[in-house]
């Protein structure tokens, strides 16, 4: 089944207009649990009440608000959003074209790809070129359900993704959360082992390789509840002091047999 457009437009850079549409590139595969009365597992529904005397609201008097100040709130209408800049909720509007290697992942949120509407098929595909051969990306700003988003907009298999971006403003720095970084002393034998395991467990990327296992064992576990089957017992894992020299020395052994065998 084809998927539904979320958003619809034009990509601007410079004078060159390209009318796309917006449809969703990734798709969350989390398990999604109910909440239900214990006693006999009827599912509980979500009620909105007020919080000042739990009363029930109906969803037609329920409405967005901003709270400006403590306690005091600015009710938002949808005819309220109908008044801002129609251009800028219907335009990818391109800032600046980079490398994309300046760009730490750290900033990527979440990937749309972007098709060409009718009419736009040779620009569309002209843009993709142009930034496959140049190695460039569009760093952009594109509205998407009432909310400015920096985005980069990129091609990839023949197509185009548009991946919206935190700002920088929106990204902590480490030191804040982490503290500054540990002072701890390395010696360089430590650092050629180090190495060594690194490139032994190198390979080239390949995103069918990896599999969500806890998902697969989650799922036999409700599977074999729902059965009445036993459940196994958590394994508790033993916390033992381990020579951070002697590890790696093993580990970089281990790796290079395997590698050997695999070679073979």
């Amino acid at each position: 089944m084809a998927a539904r457009p979320i958003w619809s437009g034009t990509i601007s850079f410079g004078l060159v207009s390209i009318p796309v549409r917006m449809l969703t590139a990734t798709s969350s595969r989390e398990l999604r649990f109910h909440f239900v009365d214990r006693r006999d597992l009827e599912p509980i529904g979500y009620d909105k009440v007020r919080k000042d005397t739990g009363e029930h609201v109906e969803p037609d008097d329920v409405v967005r608000a901003f709270e400006l100040e403590k306690g005091r709130f600015v009710p938002i209408e949808p005819e309220d959003l109908d008044r801002l800049d129609v251009e800028l909720t219907h335009s990818v509007d391109i800032c600046d074209f980079v490398s994309l290697d300046e760009i730490d992942p750290i900033y990527f949120r979440q990937a749309y790809y972007l098709a060409p509407q009718e009419g736009g098929e040779k620009p569309y595909r002209l843009l993709v070129e142009a930034l496959e051969q140049t190695g460039r990306v569009g760093i952009a700003k594109v509205v998407i359900r009432n909310k400015q988003h920096l985005a980069c907009l990129r091609p990839w298999e023949n197509v185009l993704v548009l991946e919206t971006m935190y700002y920088a403003k929106e990204v902590r720095q480490p030191a804040e959360i982490v503290g500054e970084t540990a002072t701890a002393d390395v010696r360089k034998a430590e650092v050629e082992m180090a190495k060594s395991l690194v490139e032994n467990l190198s390979a080239k990327f390949d995103p069918e390789r990896y599999d969500d296992t806890y998902r697969s064992e989650l799922l036999d576990l409700i599977r074999a509840k729902a059965e009445g089957t036993p459940l196994p017992e958590p394994q508790e894992e033993e916390g033992e002091v381990v020579d951070l020299m002697q590890a790696l020395r093993e580990s970089v052994e281990r790796t290079q047999r395997a590698r050997s065998k695999k070679a073979s």
